[in-house]
Parts: C-alpha cells; sequence; structure tokens
C-alpha cells in the first residue's frame, strides 16, 4: 500500500477506482470456474472412449482442459490482489476513523 493511502480520503478514491477492477475479476474468476464444468463436458463428449470413467480421465487430462485451468489459477491471483488492496484502504479508514474518535474523546477529556 502506498503511503499517500494514509489520508482516508485518497484511501476512498482507490476504493472507488478499483471496485469496478475488482468487480470485473470477479466475474472473470466465477465465469471460468463455471465454464470449466461446460469444458469437462465437451471434452468427455470428444472422447473415444466407452466408459464414463476413461471419458472423464480424457477430459481431465486434455490440453485444453489443463490450459483452463491456469486461466482460473491468474483470474484467482487479480481477484485476491485487489481484494486485498481493498481491504487495506478500508482498514486505513477504520484505522482513521478510530484515531479521529480518540482524538475527540481526549479533548473532551482536557476540558
Amino acid at each position: 500500500m502506498t503511503e499517500d493511502l494514509r489520508e482516508p480520503d485518497r484511501a476512498v478514491d482507490f476504493i472507488i477506482a478499483q471496485s469496478s477492477k475488482f468487480a470485473m475479476a470477479k466475474a472473470q474468476r466465477v465465469y471460468l470456474e463455471e465454464f470449466r464444468k461446460s469444458k469437462k463436458a465437451i471434452l468427455m463428449g470428444q472422447s473415444p472412449a466407452k466408459s464414463a470413467v476413461e471419458r472423464e480421465q480424457y477430459a481431465y487430462s486434455h490440453e485444453d482442459y489443463i490450459a483452463l485451468l491456469g486461466g482460473i489459477k491468474a483470474a484467482i491471483e487479480v481477484e485476491e490482489d485487489l481484494k486485498w488492496k481493498l481491504t487495506a484502504a478500508q482498514l486505513r479508514v477504520d484505522i482513521w476513523r478510530t484515531k479521529e474518535a480518540s482524538n475527540r474523546n481526549q479533548d473532551r477529556t482536557m476540558r
């Protein structure tokens, strides 16, 4: 997290700016996870094997399926990176809020 995000307004601006990127990353990850099921079914249908176990083995070992798993991995990485950056920015706002409340309480007790 960069130093300028210690200021709450900048942290909120960061959250606003990154929220759509996070939403797109999450949507991509969910799409790929759901598509994985379809891809498995497509590959099982293409398999020359007769038994379901052999068709499933064919699908899981197919290069297209393995490439899809790599895409899911990359999508999760992007989503998690954005998620934790957004969480850190939110924590900066929460810390600022707590400090401000503490300062107000100290001001009251000094009077």
